[in-house]
């Protein structure tokens, strides 16, 4: 088991709880979607699996090792499990792209020529060679949140936490974005553990998906099972990918013979419309 968390708890300062008795797990190579509507405890979350928040009670196993919180101990976690803000800003500072992706391996004192390669390879992997020399504020969102990622993969993670990544991207970029996740999941075998409130993007990333509500772990399982149930979904106050929702009204309101789960992505909703028509066919042949 890569992530083990164990009955979390964590209470802010004014006493708001923002986790409450939250137990989960994951496994190495996993593709993870913490879903859940503002101020559910997702960001909350994150902040203690890279050791950014240390809970109130409870405790996180990393590799079947306890968390523990001196410098050195979260310097080892943190060379492992790389964290991409939601605001890039944030997490920006250097003069240049490639100072900002070069700062976390100098940081751990790699020899100047090691660190040329490892920023010149993360750049190219998110796309952002030709942008080395820019100064990062001025690029798109969409860019500086791949720069951020590029300093993240700097760091040679086995583990990527990201916090709202297609958050104020447009279509383009946020497919983008997932399709450069999955490249990096399949490819090199990297963890990924995402937050988000967007429904209709989990189903093109997540093979686990865990849903929170008011600091609440509600739910959890495979994204295509968590989301056939509207009942759940609509508790939640969160709404069904939007192809989920229409074979739902086709089924309920229209009397379509839709069979088993609702479809998720528009191959499956291919599949189960060109089913549809075969049966619709025969039909009209048989009379």
């Amino acid at each position: 088991m890569l992530f083990r968390i164990e009955h979390l708890i964590h209470q802010y300062s004014d006493g708001t709880t923002a986790l409450d008795d939250v137990s989960l797990s994951f496994e190495r190579g996993d593709r993870i979607a913490l879903l859940g509507t503002n101020g559910s405890g997702k960001t909350t979350l994150l902040n203690h699996l890279n050791g950014i928040l240390k809970p109130t009670s409870g405790a996180i196993y990393y590799e079947d090792k306890l968390l523990t919180y001196d410098s050195k101990a979260l310097l080892e976690l943190r060379r492992h499990v790389g964290f991409v803000f939601q605001d890039p800003n944030d997490q920006l500072f250097a003069p240049t792209v490639k100072q900002d992706v070069a700062f976390g391996p100098l940081n751990l004192g790699f020899p100047a020529e090691q660190v040329k390669k490892i920023v010149d390879d993360a750049l190219k992997t998110v796309g952002m060679a030709e942008f080395a020399e820019k100064p990062p504020h001025f690029l798109s969102l969409g860019q500086k949140k791949r720069v951020a990622l590029a300093g993240v993969l700097a760091m040679q993670p086995e583990v990527i936490i990201m916090d709202e990544p297609t958050s104020n991207l447009d279509p383009r970029a946020t497919s983008e974005i997932l399709h450069l996740l999955l490249q990096l999941n399949r490819e090199k075998g990297i963890t990924l553990l995402l937050a988000t409130h967007d429904v209709d993007m989990v189903p093109l990333f997540a093979n686990k998906l865990y849903i929170l509500n008011k600091g609440k772990l509600v739910s959890q399982g495979k994204p295509k099972e968590l989301f056939s149930d509207t009942e759940l979904i609509r508790k939640v106050n969160l709404r069904s990918p939007r192809l989920t929702h229409l074979f739902e009204v086709l089924k309920k309101q229209d009397n379509l013979p839709v069979e088993g789960e609702y479809p998720l992505t528009i191959s499956e909703a291919r599949k189960e419309i060109l089913r549809l028509l075969g049966k619709e066919s025969s039909e009209k042949a048989s009379q």
